[in-house]
C-alpha cells in the first residue's frame, strides 16, 4: 500500500540541520522501537514533508531536505519579548538557554526560549526552536495501512497496529 490521504503512516527518520559552517548537525531520530506514527494528509506533520512521503511504499527509504521557508519558518524578528521578572516569583528564574512553558490571553500554551536574564526582566525567543533552519530528512517507511473509523473520527493515528493511544 502506498502513502496517501487517510493512510496511517510509520516510519524512522533521523532529522539534520546545518550550522554556521554548512556542517550537518544531528537533531533527532526515531528507530524502529521508537517510530514516528502518524496520520497522514490530516495537518499533523509539516506539509512539505508529508508531499515528499506521497506514494512511497513499505520498505522505500526516503531522503530530502526542507528549507527553513517549508519547515518551521523564518526567524521572525518580531518574536522576542521581554518578560518582567515578577511574573516568577513563585518559580525559580529561568536560566538563558531553558524554554519556559507560557499561556497568552486566549489560553494558548507555547514556549519560549530564554536568551538573556536583566536586572528587571527575561528576555525570550517566541520563535520556534527550528525555525530559519532546512531541515534534513532520513529514513525508511516501516508500515503503511488504512486508517479505522475511530482514527479518521479523532482526526490522530492510535499507533502502528491502530490499537494503541488513548
Amino acid at each position: 500500500m502506498s502513502i496517501k490521504p487517510n493512510t496511517v503512516v510509520s516510519l524512522t527518520y533521523e532529522l539534520h540541520t546545518t550550522n554556521e559552517e554548512g556542517q550537518q548537525v544531528f537533531v533527532e531520530k526515531a528507530d524502529e522501537q521508537n517510530a514516528l506514527v502518524f496520520l497522514y494528509g490530516t495537518g499533523m506533520m509539516l506539509p512539505k514533508f508529508e508531499e515528499h512521503l506521497s506514494g512511497l511504499n513499505v520498505g522505500d527509504e526516503y531522503s530530502f531536505e526542507l528549507t527553513a521557508a517549508d519547515g518551521y519558518g523564518e526567524i521572525d524578528p518580531g518574536a522576542f519579548a521581554d518578560l518582567p521578572k515578577d511574573m516568577f516569583k513563585d518559580v525559580d528564574l529561568p536560566a538563558v538557554g531553558d524554554v519556559i512553558p507560557l499561556q497568552d490571553n486566549q489560553g494558548n500554551h507555547f514556549r519560549a526560549g530564554v536568551t538573556a536574564v536583566h536586572e528587571d526582566t527575561v528576555a525570550v525567543d517566541l520563535n520556534h526552536p527550528m525555525a530559519g533552519k532546512n531541515l534534513i530528512f532520513a529514513g525508511k517507511i516501516l508500515t503503511v495501512r488504512e486508517a479505522t473509523q475511530d482514527e479518521l473520527a479523532h482526526g490522530h493515528a492510535h499507533g502502528a497496529d491502530g490499537h494503541s493511544g488513548h
